[in-house]
């Protein structure tokens, strides 16, 4: 295949049409938070039985995504990330109608978790995998960080929405903006480089593309997982990740506006703070997707979860006081490192059974992210509950995050890793 002249590379173009469908995703995956104390006030419902619907959401969010992964290398991203879209837009519309907490489950547990699921950091991963040869990781630092960009542009927005308008109001945004979606990726998402007849960015003129699996996608999945499951190398990755959802999403990302609540802090400032936590966080995972290009990616995950089980350590005693710089602090120093973990994660998928399979097995590793956060995100809400306040879930995880450091370090020990990721 010939590679043509061209002054900018078809690759950026996949990549800017990515970053912006994971920025309208993030503003789809930050509604729960806000979603808490409104639907409270609504209905009456507990704190936990809010949080269970959540706590599906992200679960759901996260098993989807091997699925999800397979389906993009047997169907093509457009079709999966359109289909995504669509189931969205339908689980989000279909919320305006519960009165009861079962329904909140079943509309924005199930088919919301299903369908942002199926876009998620798996459809990152196979965009920087298919089109990038060079630059891949500061490419999954900069998709990562559209995750962080879109809870900075939206969570304000709806949380003032809800606030004036009322908690449907949010809903019906959601269904609108997903829908608006779809022809976007149907115009300007191109496949793959063989489509427009290019080679991927970086790739040297004899470079040959990974054969396409011819198992179904269901079934590669399952294959994938089952291949892999005899690597310990698979087990480190999926116990770090399942720390990190724990730690991020399923604790910060969803109980940090319910706690500041707690503490007297008006939504709308909560919200802020937790957006501004997005803000640096696109700083620091592309800043990391920078160094995953330079450094071995085993230490620098090393640093992330040590730094980030300090600052939830650190948390409880400087608790949403809005006059301290220490809060600043903490928001800066959290935010910087919050899903920094994702470049350095994917590139080691790549050393279980190759690249050819880094996709499907990075969708395994998220969805053990994602249980993390499941589990966090009502077991956090049942600790608040029974003890009145959330310190003992930030202590919880910070000591989890302390021993996940060790324990990254211990991935293709005494291998050559360097030639395992090429």
């Amino acid at each position: 295949m010939q590679q043509k002249e061209r002054r900018l590379h078809p690759a950026w173009m996949a990549a800017i049409v990515t970053f912006f469908t994971l920025i309208a995703t993030a503003g789809f995956r930050s509604a729960p938070s806000v979603l808490v104390i409104p639907l409270e006030d609504a209905f009456g419902w507990g704190r936990d039985q809010i949080s269970l619907a959540i706590s599906v959401n992200v679960l759901l969010y996260g098993l989807t995504a091997p699925f999800a992964a397979a389906l993009m290398e047997r169907f093509g991203i457009r079709r999966t990330v359109m289909a995504a879209l669509a189931t969205v837009s339908v689980g989000a519309f279909l919320t305006i109608f519960i009165h009861a907490p079962w329904q909140l489950v079943a509309t924005w547990g199930v088919i919301v978790g299903v369908g942002t699921g199926s876009m998620a950091l798996v459809f990152a991963a196979s965009i920087a995998n298919r089109w990038f040869v060079e630059k891949r990781g500061i490419v999954i630092g900069a998709l990562t960080a559209a995750g962080a960009t879109g809870q900075l542009i939206f969570l304000p927005g709806l949380t003032k929405l809800s606030l004036e308008y009322g908690w449907k109001s949010i809903s019906i945004t959601i269904s609108i903006a997903a829908i608006a979606m779809i022809p976007f990726i149907a115009l300007f998402l191109r496949e793959s480089p063989a489509s427009v007849g290019m080679l991927p960015y970086g790739a040297k003129p004899d470079w040959q593309p990974p054969k396409k699996s011819e198992i179904p996608a269901g079934k590669l999945a399952i294959v994938t997982l089952k291949e892999a499951s005899a690597h310990k190398d698979f087990w480190y990755l999926v116990g770090s990740f399942f720390v990190c959802g724990l730690s991020t999403s399923g604790l910060i990302g969803t109980h940090f506006i319910p706690a500041a609540h707690d503490h007297g802090m008006p939504q709308t400032v909560a919200a802020g703070l937790l957006a501004l936590v997005g803000l640096f966080d696109v700083i620091g995972t592309v800043f990391s997707g920078w160094l995953t290009d330079r450094y071995d990616p085993r230490k620098l995950l090393f640093f992330y979860y040590a730094l980030r089980g300090l600052s939830l350590f650190l948390l409880p005693s400087i608790l949403f006081s809005t006059m301290q710089a220490s809060t600043l602090v903490f928001i800066i120093f959290y935010g910087l490192d919050w899903v920094a973990t994702v470049p350095p994660t994917i590139m080691l998928c790549r050393t279980i059974l190759g690249p050819e399979r880094a996709t499907v097995i990075y969708g395994w590793v998220f969805a053990a992210h994602q249980i993390g956060g499941s589990i966090a995100a009502f077991g956090v809400a049942v600790l608040r509950v029974k003890l009145g306040d959330y310190a003992a879930a930030f202590y919880i995880s910070g000591a989890l995050c302390v021993i996940t450091s060790y324990f990254v370090l211990q991935i293709a020990k005494g291998k050559d890793l360097k030639a395992m990721m090429a």
